[in-house]
């Protein structure tokens, strides 16, 4: 009988410990349940499914997104970079002499032959040499002087900035304004050494009324000149110079004072981007905020179909037409510009294509959501 005792209490012990663990598991389960497996894997099928849809239309993956643009460039801009980068500046000279008084392809041209020459300028040494008093050499230095600087800051916020970076960014500024001033002088018409300026005037924190002053100079020349709208916009935003009212303010100015084609509308919806820090689309659906959108649609239409910035406004209205629940319309925008992604809203994204085409395939499911809801 002792036996039979001692058999059954070793028997009782892993009995007891098998029920205790069950006992665990549950209690774990009811205060920390694990997550829904089943919702992950449904949602990476949706999102696959999606993404097959949209390479149905003809839309690229995200590997095959450029990076580097908002749209594909003119055949003979791509020829001109292409020849400097060999060292050859003539096209590049050729070009720019070409597109004349043309002020928002000037300013375009001339800041990519600038972001060149800030990588490598011996072409532009070259071009410097043999026409030294050349205007074309002269806004595309200045406007490269600048950007050199900026590169030397860094992209990152300034508690991950350097002391070394921020010396070198402040003297390569500093030294901008006499390239600016001298590409001014050389052609004083062009507002594009002025618009290289406002970047200038961000980075070394230019007192307001001192950009009014430099403000005064661009419209003079170029009253509803884009990207000088842009950068100005930049300037007057919170996180640099401004704040969200001047940025805001700015913006709905200079777009009710525009003529229709010129994509001024497109700053409304920026200064809204540059300053929503919500984590829903409540404040993109206001009434002020649709209002916006069908300015922009109505200013997109009316513009010149080479315009170089008409690109970076169907970026905005393809994301805040999806935003608004305008699926079908925000597809239409995408359609357009899919394939080159360093716009905003994506551009300021580390995984910029990835968030794209998220937001893009995002569109294209619900556009096919709603057209099988209407069979």
């Amino acid at each position: 009988m002792t036996v039979l005792f001692w058999i059954l209490g070793i028997l009782a012990v892993p009995t007891a410990i098998f029920l205790l663990w069950l006992l665990w598991v549950f209690l774990k389960e009811l205060f920390s349940p694990s997550p829904d497996d089943d919702a992950d894997t449904d949602a990476g099928t949706e999102a696959a499914q999606a993404a097959e849809a949209a390479g149905k239309l003809g839309l690229l993956p995200a590997e095959r997104q450029n990076t580097d643009l908002a749209a594909p460039l003119p055949a003979e801009w791509t020829a001109a970079l292409t020849a400097v980068r060999g060292g050859d500046w003539r096209p590049a000279a050729d070009l720019l002499a070409a597109v004349g008084r043309d002020w928002e392809r000037r300013s375009a041209l001339a800041y990519l032959l600038a972001d060149r020459a800030a990588e490598e300028d011996a072409w532009l040494l070259a071009w410097e040499a043999v026409r030294p008093d050349d205007p074309d050499a002269a806004v595309v230095r200045a406007r490269s002087t600048v950007i050199l600087a900026w590169k030397i800051r860094g992209g990152k916020k300034a508690k991950y900035t350097t002391q070394e970076q921020f010396d070198g960014f402040r003297r390569t500024l500093t030294s901008a304004r006499e390239d600016v001033a001298r590409a001014a002088a050389l052609n004083p018409d062009d507002p594009t050494p002025f618009v290289a300026e406002i970047w200038v005037a961000l980075g070394l924190g230019y007192p307001n009324a001192r950009m009014d002053d430099l403000w005064a100079e661009v419209t003079r020349r170029a009253p509803h000149h884009y990207e000088a709208h842009f950068s100005a916009l930049q300037y007057w935003c919170a996180k640099w110079r401004g704040s969200e009212r001047l940025a805001r303010e700015f913006a709905e100015r200079a777009a009710a004072g525009a003529p229709l084609g010129s994509l001024l509308t497109a700053l409304p919806l920026i200064a809204h981007f540059e300053h929503d820090e919500s984590d829903d689309t409540e404040a993109d659906n206001t009434p002020e905020m649709r209002a916006r959108t069908e300015a922009a649609l109505a200013d997109a239409a009316a513009a010149d179909p080479s315009h170089p910035r008409l690109p970076e406004l169907r970026h905005l209205l393809a994301y805040y037409l999806h935003l608004q629940d305008r699926n079908e319309a925000a597809l239409e925008q995408f359609k357009l510009v899919d394939g080159h992604v360093n716009a905003l809203p994506w551009r300021y994204r580390g995984d910029m294509a990835e968030y794209y085409c998220r937001v893009r395939n995002t569109a294209v499911r619900l556009v096919e959501e709603t057209a099988a809801a209407r069979v």
